[in-house]
């Protein structure tokens, strides 16, 4: 018997039967697999859709469901942050694809880091264990908006087909917003030169989980200088580089200043070096990458540079000069809809309501929040499944907060976003006026995000 839900059309009691329409979710990454699980949790019969093996794409190297493509990271678990908050009421409402995160959890201080490939299998094993969700391994080349039995959830991700792409744009009538996003490398934890190295989290938070390469200043102007005098990789011509500011290649980041990477991935601040008792000039920290802890990710290091010259210039990091890569850093062409314009606060098209959009297709940035926004989109269609009209997550939590971005933006500046405080509601004036402690009014805003949380989920059982 499916649970009790009262969110579906405002009527409260528990659902009976089968709904009366099929899911169709399109794209095996994150934000789809969440969202058939959302919605066979919720009594409904799933079609879930995957292109790989059979179409692969510029950036994946498996056919694996929720493939983490960049890094391991599903950032912070620091108390009352924004990434924590966003954690905290997945958590609440049961998110699947969060629980399995946290089961394949590899140390990293004070964010939530997984081993992909177990990460990637127990997923796949929560699919496989689900009567209610059919897999299908082909490309979905038509959308079907018409069809009165099907309600489609599109989470295809950024790097969608170019013939699904050209369907989507044929189904909105919109153009498309494209970003240029990067992949960080990883190297053999066996070649680290662990005497030039050491252990530590930033201001002692958490455990000591990351590997932390200290630079004298010499050392960081030699690097920079052969950084920013490094070969890219050549661009086509058609292609626009249009960078996401969150994600910028190092490259790109060094060359807006010679201190400008001191002041972002090669901030040294609060990683006491044990050798001198001070903070380094500058610092390259690195994330372990999975339980056997045999290899770790440039945390911060995506780049666009040939793979002769990364090999060369990351070499140039401290620890790390005689350093096997397995993975270089690589670029990648994100595509994503002008959320604004398109969908509504259900995730649902305007202009086609049986159709939903779900993930970094939607506009939202990130691991965490591609999951966050699949939980919801399958919620929301289990609602319209059994007739129902569903709630919106409420403004004041992480969540609502999210969503209220990407369908509030303005549509011609609008660019893909990350879960921060500057997205949720602010505190009152007076109220600000008279704390004047950031982490205090922060505290405050987490406080308020998860109580109306949990009435909205309140609302739903009752």
């Amino acid at each position: 018997m499916p649970e009790r839900i009262g969110y579906f059309a405002g009527k409260q009691g528990t659902l009976a039967g089968r709904a009366t329409k099929r899911i169709k979710v399109i794209g095996g990454g994150l934000a789809g697999p969440e969202a058939a699980l959302q919605a066979a949790k919720f009594g409904c019969e799933v079609d879930l859709f995957e292109m790989r093996p059979t179409r692969s794409t510029e950036a994946h190297q498996t056919s694996d469901f929720a493939e983490l493509v960049c890094s391991n990271s599903l950032k912070s678990e620091s108390e009352n942050t924004a990434p924590w908050l966003l954690k905290q009421e997945m958590r609440r409402a049961g998110s699947i694809l969060l629980a399995e995160a946290d089961a394949a959890a590899v140390p990293a201080g004070h964010a939530l880091a997984v081993d992909r490939v177990e990460f990637s299998r127990r997923v796949a094993e929560r699919i496989a264990a689900e009567p209610r969700i059919t897999v299908h391994r082909e490309e979905v080349t038509r959308l079907d908006e018409t069809d009165p039995d099907v309600i489609t959830i599109l989470a295809s991700g950024p790097l969608t087909s170019p013939v699904l792409a050209a369907e989507l744009q044929r189904l909105t009538g919109s153009d498309y917003l494209a970003f240029y996003d990067s992949i960080s490398p990883i190297v053999d934890a066996s070649t680290i030169n662990m005497e030039r190295v050491y252990f530590a989290a930033r201001y002692d938070k958490g455990t000591a989980d990351y590997i932390n390469c200290p630079f004298t200043k010499e050392e960081y102007d030699a690097f920079l200088d052969a950084l920013t005098g490094a070969e890219n990789v050549e661009s086509k011509e058609w292609e626009k580089l249009q960078y996401f500011e969150g994600c910028l290649p190092i490259e790109e980041t060094a060359r807006r200043g010679r201190d400008t990477l001191r002041f972002g991935p090669m901030k040294p601040v609060g990683l006491t070096d044990p050798k001198t008792g001070r903070w380094p000039y500058a610092v390259v920290q690195l994330r372990q990458e999975n339980l056997r802890a045999d290899s770790y990710n440039l945390v911060g290091f995506q780049n666009h540079l040939k793979f002769g010259e990364q090999n060369r210039v990351l070499k140039l990091i401290p620890g790390l000069e005689n350093a096997t890569f397995l993975r270089y850093g690589q670029i990648h062409r994100n595509t994503y809809i002008n959320a604004p314009t398109l969908l509504t606060e259900t995730l649902q098209l305007k202009a086609h309501p049986s159709v939903m959009i779900a993930g970094q297709l939607s506009g939202v940035e990130g691991y965490t929040e591609s999951i966050a926004s699949g939980m919801l989109a399958g919620r929301y269609a289990a609602a319209l499944a059994h007739g129902n009209t569903p709630t919106p997550a409420p403004r004041a939590s992480a969540n609502g907060s999210l969503t209220h971005y990407i369908t509030h933006a303005e549509g011609k500046k609008f660019q893909p976003a990350n879960i921060t405080f500057d997205l949720l509601i602010p505190l009152e004036e007076e109220l600000r006026k008279k704390i004047r402690d950031k982490k205090e009014r922060h505290r405050i805003q987490c406080d308020r995000a998860l109580e109306a949380w949990g009435e909205w989920l309140d609302s739903q059982r009752n």
